[in-house]
Order: C-alpha cells, then structure tokens, then sequence
C-alpha cells in the first residue's frame, strides 16, 4: 500500500467500518503456517520508468535474467480473495505482524488462458518482516472449482494438506474474487555469492474489479501510474553491498506498496492513496493476434 492510512473511526449514528470484523476465527486464521514454506525479505522502491532503464542496464552485468524474462519480460496476472468486508486489505494497511493474501496467479499471456492452462493457486503471507509463500500447480478449472467452488480437487498426497488449508481459508471466512492486477515483468536472478538474490522490474501495472476469469477480453486500468515502475528486492538473508549503493546512489526511497490494495483503492473500494491517478485513466491490454480492441485506449497520465 502507497501512503500510511488507517482504518477510518465511525462516529456516532454513522455505519460500520469496512474492516474486518475482529472474531475469534478470524484471529486463529492469522496464525503462520510452517506448510511448504520458504522465507524471504523482500523491499520495493517506486522508480519513473527512465530510471529502471538505468538500473536495469547496471544490473544485467552482475545477475542473470530469468529463464522466463527474455528481452519483453513476461505478464503477471493474479486474481485476488477477500472477505466482504476486507479483511485481508485492512490487515495489510494496518501493518499486522501475521498476515494472509489468497490469490489465483498466472505467468504469461492471459489470453490464452482456457480450464486445462495451469495456474498456481498461492497463500502469501508476511511474518513480522519476512514474507513466506506457499503454492501449489493446478489447472484454470480445478483452481477455480477450489477457490470459488470451495470444492476439493484431484491432487497429489503432498498437496493434500495446502489445499485443505486454502478450503478452510475460503469457506470459513466466506472469501470470494475481489480484485484482479496484472502487469510486465523483468526479473533477475543472483549467480555466485548471490545466489537466493531476485530482483523484479513490474511496468505497465493494471487492475479491475470485476469479469475475474483470467482470459477475459475485460477493461483494466492503471493502479500504478504508467511512468512508474516498481522494483522489488528479493533476499533469503541479505542485501548485497553492491545492490544497497545502487539504490543509495539514486536517493531510491524504500515504499510500502501492495498491487492488490492499490486496486482495490483505484475501484473506490477504500479510500484511495496519493498515488492514484484520476479514475478515467483507462488502459486496454495489447490484443492477442486477430482480436480488434473492444474499446479506444483512454489518454494516460
């Protein structure tokens, strides 16, 4: 999340704050799970386009791109749950040392998404500074049937108790499709004495609030201003020297930023950041071969 906010305090004679309802279930859910975990420190700066060129440019000379990268980078497109209340979103604006995020993801062009692409269904979540995430390989059509069917699917033995953990998470606190984002990613990988290092460029950062199926030819918009970039810091347990004075060099200010609240804002959801940009700031995604845009590209900011 871009900026500090808090839940907002109701006065008398005024409705319910839209946070989470603070019930005994939900508490025990917050709990961290050791299932399938990995660690991981990750920091996020806000960059302007120009400047991600640069460090782009210097960090290809000391770490790998990723297998997927190639010279486009490659989409990232996730659906997010959440309660009807938001809970997961307050937890995140509050700052809560144990936190959850359910999302359905996909790796590359969503419209080829059909029931048989594989998707990962992922529960990250963030234990006091360390972010732990945890997954699981599925078909479009069996995560959709787990997710929003809140039905077990076909599985390895291994997998039985994630999934189960992802049924409990839906069902008891009634989670459905909330936000979706999408965005071009360029991505890095450490060598040698950085290995466990990943850094990530995401540009052209998107997001709507509704048609959640993944290959929907459905109208976005920018949650990020599209001059920004966010680069995002990957380690297991430290920062090279060489990457810290990189970002020291350019006076990159550290930033709390989270993709899904920043949809979840930019739809009026919540209240919105200092970041948004005006709400008729509309982006279409670049068709597949053969498919006529449904609608003109609004001007962007």
């Amino acid at each position: 999340m871009l900026g500090r906010f808090r839940r907002p305090t109701v006065s008398a004679g005024q409705p319910a704050s839209p946070g989470p309802p603070h019930d005994e279930a939900g508490h025990a859910l917050r709990a961290p799970s050791k299932l399938h975990a990995f660690n991981r420190y990750e920091i996020k700066y806000l960059v302007d386009a120009a400047t991600a060129g640069e460090l782009r440019a210097e960090i290809e000379k000391l770490l790998d791109r990723d297998r997927h990268s190639g010279d486009n980078g490659y989409g990232i497109w996730s659906v997010y749950y959440d309660t009807r209340h938001l809970r997961f979103y307050w937890e995140k604006i509050e700052g809560l040392k144990f936190r959850r995020k359910l999302r359905i993801r996909h790796y590359g062009d969503r419209f080829q998404v059909t029931g048989g692409t594989p998707v990962f269904v992922e529960i990250k979540q963030r234990v006091n500074r360390v972010t732990q995430k945890r997954r699981v390989r599925l078909p479009y059509r069996d995560a959709i049937a787990l997710c929003d069917g809140r039905a077990m699917v076909a599985h390895e033995p291994s997998e039985r108790a994630f999934l189960e953990e992802v049924l409990d998470l839906v069902c008891r606190l009634d989670l459905r499709a909330t936000a979706m984002t999408g965005y071009q990613r360029h991505a890095y990988v450490g060598r040698g004495a950085d290995v466990g290092l990943r850094v990530t460029f995401d540009h052209r950062v998107r997001g709507r609030d509704r048609d959640f199926h993944l290959g929907a030819d459905a109208e976005n918009r920018f949650i990020i201003p599209p001059g920004k970039v966010i680069m995002e810091v990957k380690a297991n347990e430290r920062v090279p020297y060489w990457l810290t004075d990189l970002t020291a060099k350019r006076n990159l200010q550290v930033v709390r930023v989270s993709k899904y609240c920043q949809s979840v804002e930019a739809y009026g959801l919540a209240p919105r950041s200092l970041f948004h940009i005006p709400g008729h700031d509309l982006d279409l995604d670049c068709p597949a071969p053969g498919r006529a845009p449904a609608m003109t590209i609004a001007k962007e900011a």
